[in-house]
């Protein structure tokens, strides 16, 4: 929204016509007036702190949420310089917060390497704060100049406390830079405080501390030795800053080698490998001559690589792209570069070795290479071209071609490696490769000649299925049943309409753990997936799946819940689409049975209890109403134990049953569960039942 014509000052028109066309587009800077655009903005000022410590000058960066809804941003790089710019008159300081495309990242004399390229930044969040605050530590002095949506002068503030709703005066004549304090000799630094305009955001836009600090720590990894302090003081309900003002600190010395080991997850089929190199271009620019005019002038340019990577047994791919630690969610050329040599490497590795491999004459394709595969690319450029100001996508050509080069030569050494570690390493990772690409075939040519099949049609599927009617996938429900003794009372007790039974034997393999080749392999894994019929990992498709809902239907001890959790293992790992669409369930059978005896003639009454809680509840109702019941109370330890028509009422049949659904509406959260429960890390899991031992009831222990 912009201002009115009162707010403007002759001193300083030009600066506010180049700022209200930010105030009138914000969109254009900023992608959005949300809570995605205050972060951005944040980004912004946070990423000019991050270019000092990448060109080598400053180690700390702070960032602090205040209660007042504005944020402060510290670093003890270089300081914004405060001396006077020659070309307009205005301290260095006022030109980096009010001119757009004014910075030190255009001669490519202060950063060699940085994030914030179009020097847009900083002046676009002054223009959309309805105040900033900006101190200087620079030659034993500490520098101040304030701005209100973008124009120079001074808050008349009272005490304290600061607040961008106190009167404001700006400048008229000329720019004063206030010294508002000393430092110790050779303590340089910026403080940036800013107050976001509620005339341009959403009322509901607010700062988001989880992905604060998930930017926190992702910069620490890219910028090795930078320590990174995140405060909240805000006091906001649910949150861990709630009663205390909360701080966490992130430092990572290991660089994107530490990252890639955050990001991964599952079993490890390589070591974390680092691929770097470097390559140069020339790239034709505008540049500024010594008459302001521009001129195109051909430069050299450097680009700098390092990846860090790492496959591990799953098939998900985990991948993130850099440049000059800027994130570029969406690729660009250096990602399309990676890609196109990791595909162009191991196709020819394996053609090389394709008799040994027994890889036939199938071609490998990109995501056969890319499954399981974490990756973390980053390249260093000075300029580089990005589409669009919110920097999502690398657009400078000539970095596809030196990130493939390094690729190649880098990788190559790798997979081709005589030392004994490295060599054993490639020849499980090629191996790893070959076999998705023929479980993607395999997939393929089954989704191709598979459908479902009627009741005439189930030669092919598992002998033990017990398979339904219906032919409506909607309404069909598969109960996965554990136990043969079990499944002879759910056949009496289901409706073979709707209702399918396929029973397990014992605890299935736990494929946190396992490959891909040993899931397959196992006879209970390889049924279910057949059975379920829609595929597995990358290839489940979830419009061919049997059935509408998947029914897990064990004991109700120790051992059926760990039944439950290998099976759940199985659906999250390789069918989480199944998940995902909210159509997997667990059963719920009861715990125990209690027959109400009714005085008279009137029959006795069954009443189910599904915990001790409800049980001591219905027996606490009983005497208080007084009403008797049977001696001994039925505990149910197994499904075996109930008749056909107990188990139909208490938990196949629709109208009376209960049911759990499984989601995973955190999906890195329960990834990282899965990880610690079943996977092949012994410590974590060992520290998380050690933690949780103290917590354990001894009485809710079967023996």
């Amino acid at each position: 929204m912009a201002r009115q014509s009162s707010d403007y000052s002759a001193r300083h028109l030009s600066v506010l016509e180049g700022l209200e066309a930010v105030r009138k587009r914000p969109g254009m800077y900023i992608g959005s007036t949300d809570s995605r655009g205050l972060m951005h903005c944040l980004w912004e000022i946070i990423d000019n702190s991050v270019d000092e410590a990448l060109a080598g000058y400053g180690q700390n960066i702070t960032v602090i949420l205040h209660r007042d809804n504005s944020v402060e941003v510290h670093d003890d790089g270089r300081g914004i310089p405060v001396d006077v710019e020659p070309k307009t008159g205005l301290t260095g300081l006022e030109v980096v917060l009010t001119k757009l495309h004014a910075g030190g990242k255009f001669g490519g004399t202060s950063y060699a390497a940085s994030g914030g390229l179009h020097g847009v930044g900083a002046s676009v969040v002054n223009a959309l704060s309805s105040r900033m605050d900006a101190q200087v530590d620079r030659g034993g002095k500490t520098y101040q100049m304030s701005f209100r949506r973008g124009e120079p002068g001074h808050f008349k503030d009272t005490g304290r406390s600061l607040s961008p709703d106190v009167p404001f005066e700006p400048f008229t004549e000329k720019s004063s830079l206030d010294v508002v304090g000393t430092t110790k000799r050779g303590v340089t630094g910026t403080r940036i405080r800013y107050w976001a305009d509620r005339q341009i955001f959403t009322p509901d836009a607010k700062f988001s501390y989880e992905e604060l600090v998930a930017r926190a720590r992702q910069t620490s990894f890219l910028v090795p030795g930078l320590r990174i302090t995140v405060q909240d003081d805000r006091r906001l309900p649910g949150t861990a800053g709630e009663f205390a003002t909360h701080e966490e600190v992130f430092r990572h010395d290991g660089g994107i080698s530490e990252f890639v080991d955050f990001l991964a997850v599952g079993g490890q089929v390589t070591d974390i490998w680092r691929l770097q190199g470097s390559g140069s271009f020339t790239e034709t620019v505008p540049v500024l001559n010594a008459e302001g005019h521009l001129e195109s002038t051909a430069v050299e340019r450097v680009c700098e690589v390092d990846i860090a990577l790492r496959w591990g047994i799953g098939y998900d791919t985990t991948m993130r792209s850099f440049v000059n630690i800027i994130a570029t969610p969406k690729g660009g050329r250096h990602q399309e570069g990676f890609e196109l040599a990791l595909l162009k490497t191991f196709r020819k590795t394996i053609e090389a070795n394709s008799r040994k491999l027994k890889a036939g004459n199938d071609k490998i394709e990109k995501d056969d290479v890319m499954a399981g595969l974490t990756a973390v690319l980053t390249v260093r450029l000075a300029e580089p071209q990005f589409e669009g100001q919110t920097k999502e996508i690398l657009g400078t050509p000539a970095v596809k071609n030196i990130v493939a080069k390094v690729v190649e030569k880098e990788l190559k050494a790798k997979l081709e490696s005589s030392a004994r570690g490295e060599k054993i390493q490639a020849a499980t990772l090629l191996e790893k490769v070959v076999s998705e690409m023929k479980s993607r075939i395999s997939a393929r040519v089954h989704k191709e000649t598979q459908r479902r099949k009627n009741a005439l049609e189930t030669s092919s599927l598992p002998t033990k299925l017990a398979d339904c009617r219906t032919s409506d996938v909607k309404k069909s429900e598969l109960f996965i049943v554990e136990g043969d003794s079990a499944l002879g009372t759910a056949k009496l007790a289901r409706s073979s309409d709707f209702q399918a039974l396929l029973p397990i034997r014992g605890k299935i393999l736990n494929v946190q753990k396992a490959s891909v080749g040993d899931m397959l392999a196992n006879a209970e894994c390889a049924a279910l997936i057949q059975v379920v019929g829609a595929g597995s990992g990358r290839s489940f498709d979830l419009e061919s799946a049997r059935y509408g809902k998947v029914i897990l239907m064990t004991d109700a001890d120790v051992d059926g819940a760990h039944i439950r959790t290998l099976l759940l293992t199985l659906f999250f790992r390789y069918m989480r689409p199944m998940i995902d669409a909210g159509n997997v369930y667990a059963a719920v059978p009861p715990l125990h049975r209690v027959e109400v005896v009714n005085a008279g003639s009137k029959p006795n009454e069954m009443v189910y209890t599904y915990s001790e809680k409800e049980l001591h509840a219905l027996l606490a109702k009983l005497e208080k109403s007084g009403k008797g019941y049977k001696q001994p109370i039925q505990r149910y330890k197994g499904l075996g134990e109930m008749d056909a028509e107990q188990l139909a009422e208490t938990t196949m049949d629709p109208r009376h049953r209960m049911l759990r659904r499984v989601t995973s509406v955190d999906a890195d959260r329960a990834e990282h569960t899965f990880e610690l429960l079943m996977g092949s890390d012994v410590a974590p899991r060992k520290e998380f039942i050690v933690a949780g031992s103290e917590h354990l009831d001894a009485d809710r222990i079967d023996a």
